[in-house]
């Protein structure tokens, strides 16, 4: 597990030094904070798992809030999807519930029991980001 959440680690860093993500320069002394997640998809659930993660995708968009980006496993370990989501107000996240509700999708616990269904591994860890390494030693005071 370690090691997966090394994997985790530097994908985001890859995703941030290559730029797929931008971050904003602006007069805000705090980066936006992120959540990186890896999925395993339980065996025959790949299609099924992308398709949930579609559906959470229209529903972020319903309410306006952004969604994750997803980045698929090519080579090497032995996870399938790493996305990463932005960390969400209370506010957003019930506008997001309430287009869940509305688009018949579950919420809540039913939401992460469904979810299961379609995952053999899933390991999450808040970060923040993304930002340079500048960007960070100024933060830090360096």
């Amino acid at each position: 597990m370690n090691h997966l959440m090394k994997l985790a680690a530097a994908a985001a860093l890859g995703a941030i030094v290559s730029g797929t993500i931008v971050y904003a320069q602006d007069a805000s002394p705090q980066p936006p904070k992120a959540r990186v997640a890896l999925y395993r998809a339980a065996p025959g659930q790949q299609v099924a798992l992308l398709k949930w993660f579609a559906a959470q995708d229209k529903a972020a968009q319903a309410a306006g809030v952004p969604t994750g980006q997803l980045y698929v496993h090519t080579d090497g370990d032995s996870w399938d999807y790493l996305v990463i989501d932005p960390v969400t107000t209370p506010a957003q996240d019930a506008a997001v519930e309430a287009a869940q509700r509305k688009m018949g999708l579950g919420t809540g616990p039913a939401q992460s029991l469904e979810l299961r269904k379609y995952i053999a591994m899933h390991t999450d860890t808040l970060s923040i980001g993304p930002l340079s390494a500048a960007q960070y030693l100024a933060l830090a005071g360096q």
